[in-house]
């Protein structure tokens, strides 16, 4: 990697690392667009830019010694060329060496010139992924370069790294940007943030060293660890990636928590009233968790507290004890769910328990409009006690008049503007709502450990008494008419049940079975039994009438897409078929699953797939058979998947990590926390600057 000196170097007491990319050589205006698409606006950006991978272009290796799977570089002669038009256009050529094997290179797009190039006799150095093809070993679309004569092949003398990159920017390019920035790397004291003695007692290495390692490893170097991200090097960087995380989400909860909240605590009379009116008696789990609230309810800090609970566990009647709190100290309290069928579900049950108490729960999402609309947003500016909605409730126009507390369901489907908006509706002064977020998706301790770092987390870990096991199957969609035939037994018994599709319209590019047309095959095997049809683009009024009629055991069979994963009781539905499980994720897979099994009817969840299975979905089917622990099913999700779609935040900005794998790093994070504590207490000013390294713009989040 050739590294050229920068015009101008920077003042011995100013930072290189601040400097704007526009400083470096070569870097015009349209360079410096096309890298602020990378978020990459100053120097010390290019330096934490990582490879995503490397290439070996540091040795030149035989035909005959080639292995399928890897990436190589051969040096080779044209033996054959074969111009074909059967399908499409394709280029082969043959190559040899003198290991007197041979090499197709395989070409399906290219022009007249390229083609008369690759002549008989020409030499090449080709690099790229091997693959077994019809005619022995191949490579698909090689990078090449013509050499000439018996000249010696000039290899590079370091792995070459491949970086993420976007459109008009080449890999040579960027990494000719990247080595400038890297020769205004400082001293290693001046570079480092951690303060050496948290560096020494926890053994980490220099983060220079460790930064020119990973933009530059030389040839001997493990690549095997380097592309699974376990190096050394890189677990230094993942480290100090970590604990930005940690610290910034830290020092946003320091900051919530220098405000002041409502002290609301009561006399306790609503809770104990709604306690005695329940059918059923709160299991010890939820029992320890209110507790656990109203300590935090009672106290004149903002609570910051997340509930987890697997499907059914009983977090909406401890979100009805803490909202009853807020109401008998004189406090509205706000309900926000991500979709309006959810946010039905807690309206429905909170009338059901609050109205016998007295108290009105008001309703305000998109289809409530007009004049109900207006008199809705009267009674809440008006101080109406329990509001609950969609995040129609943070628009403008939505006034409270003393808003207490904040309960915000499947928190991870809102951006951070959004929850944060909700909380600006009850500012009062000085004064802030408290916030309670619930989730039914059980999130590994590691993952709390690190993604909510700013926020206390109680588990319900503990199903009500009388619910029963979901027993779970998987099978080939060839055999489809026999579940169906067991559909059509069930509906004879006078269960219900549920189908699940994963599209609406038939898709032939994913071979996925169309809710629709699910509909009208179940319509006519199961001509004696009503069918219902419900999806994401019925108008909202057509589904709850449709819900409403499989509620009140009207229908016996509800196919439907993934609209229903979350908020719909239905006790009597006790067989849940999921058509093409091989394609939703486990979290998915295990939200649908809880929506039977409700009552006291033994039930089942069989997983139709399309085979072939892949190794992924096959791991994902096989868990979902094992265990029905929504704790053991969101470890393993988060190690198949990650930790940005288990929390659905790759959408919101939030764990977009660089470098750093909740699941494969997990190691770091007590090393991480005992850090970050340190710092947040004696050293401030680094704090500062690591959160501005790592985050940079997104930082002004930290405070908010």
């Amino acid at each position: 990697m050739a590294v050229r000196t920068p015009r101008s170097a920077p003042a011995a007491d100013t930072d290189p690392g601040i400097a704007p990319v526009s400083a470096l050589p070569g870097v015009g205006p349209a360079l410096v667009a096309a890298l602020a698409r990378l978020g990459l606006e100053r120097v010390q950006d290019l330096w934490f830019h990582l490879p995503l991978r490397y290439e070996d272009k540091t040795r030149v290796t035989a035909i005959a010694d080639l292995c399928v799977g890897e990436r190589a570089q051969v040096d080779g002669v044209v033996e054959a060329v074969e111009r074909g038009f059967r399908y499409r256009p394709q280029l082969k050529v043959a190559i040899g060496d003198a290991s007197q094997q041979t090499l197709l290179l395989r070409f399906f797009h290219f022009n007249r010139a390229q083609a008369e190039q690759l002549l008989p006799g020409t030499r090449l150095l080709c690099f790229g992924e091997v693959r077994h093809g019809a005619q022995g070993l191949e490579m698909v679309h090689p990078q090449y370069q013509r050499l000439s004569g018996d000249d010696a092949v000039a290899v590079d003398e370091l792995l070459s790294p491949i970086y993420p990159t976007t459109e008009g920017l080449g890999q040579k390019r960027l990494t000719g940007v990247i080595g400038n920035a890297l020769a205004l790397l400082p001293a290693a004291e001046q570079l480092e943030l951690i303060p050496s003695e948290l560096c020494a007692e926890h053994g980490l290495t220099s983060l220079r060293d460790a930064l020119l390692y990973v933009h530059r490893p030389p040839p001997d170097a493990h690549l095997g660890q380097l592309m699974l991200g376990r190096h050394p090097a890189q677990q230094r960087l993942a480290f100090e990636e970590l604990l930005t995380q940690h610290l910034s989400l830290k020092r946003m909860r320091a900051s919530v928590r220098r405000r002041h909240a409502p002290a609301l605590s009561g006399t306790g009379e609503l809770q104990r009233r709604l306690l005695a009116g329940l059918s059923f008696e709160l299991t010890a789990a939820q029992q320890r968790v209110g507790a656990e609230v109203a300590r935090d309810l009672a106290q004149p800090k903002p609570m910051l507290r997340l509930v987890q609970g697997d499907v059914g566990s009983g977090k909406t009647v401890v979100a009805a004890l803490a909202a009853l709190a807020a109401v008998e100290s004189g406090y509205q309290v706000a309900l926000m769910a991500p979709t309006e069928l959810l946010a039905e579900q807690h309206l429905h049950n909170f009338r059901h328990w609050l109205q016998p108490l007295g108290i009105e729960v008001e309703w305000l999402a998109g289809k409530v409009t007009g004049k109900t609309r207006k008199l809705a947003l009267e009674r809440v500016a008006a101080g109406a006690p329990v509001v609950i909605g969609t995040h129609a409730l943070m628009q403008e126009g939505v006034a409270f008049a003393q808003l207490g507390l904040v309960i915000v369901d499947e928190q991870h489907r809102f951006g951070v503007q959004q929850r944060l908006a909700l909380r600006d509706k009850g500012r009062d002064g000085e004064l802030v709502p408290h916030q309670l977020v619930l989730t039914a998706t059980p999130i590994p301790r590691t993952l709390a450990m690190s993604a909510y770092a700013d926020l206390d987390v109680s588990s319900i870990d503990e199903l009500p008494p009388g619910r029963t096991p979901v027993q779970t199957i998987a099978i080939s969609n060839a055999r489809r008419l026999d579940v169906i035939e067991r559909i059509h037994a069930a509906c004879g018994e006078g269960r219900q049940v549920y189908w699940v599709c994963t599209l609406i319209e038939e898709s032939e590019q994913l071979r996925a079975q169309a809710a629709e047309v699910a509909h009208a095959e179940l319509s006519a095997a199961l001509s004696g039994f009503r069918i219902g049809l419900i999806h994401g683009r019925m108008k909202p009024k057509e589904k709850q009438a449709v819900m409403d009629a499989f509620k009140a055991g009207e229908l016996s069979v509800l196919v439907a897409t993934t609209v229903i994963e979350v908020g719909v009781d239905v006790p009597r539905a006790s067989l849940m078929v999921i058509e093409n499980s091989e394609r939703l994720g486990l979290a998915q897979l295990h939200q649908l699953r809880g929506r039977v099994g409700r009552g006291a009817l033994a039930s089942n969840c069989v997983l139709l797939y399309q085979p072939p299975l892949g190794q992924l979905a096959r791991e994902r089917l096989q868990v979902m058979r094992e265990t029905s622990d929504g704790f053991r099913i969101a470890e393993k999700d988060l190690e198949l998947r990650g930790p940005g779609e288990v929390l659905g935040t790759r959408q919101t900005g939030q764990l977009a990590f660089r470098i750093a794998d909740l699941a494969r790093d997990a190691h770091l994070l007590p090393a991480v926390q005992q850090v970050g504590e340190r710092m947040l207490t004696k050293y401030p000013r680094q704090t500062e600057r690591l959160i501005e390294r790592w985050i940079g713009g997104a930082a002004r989040y930290v405070n908010a």
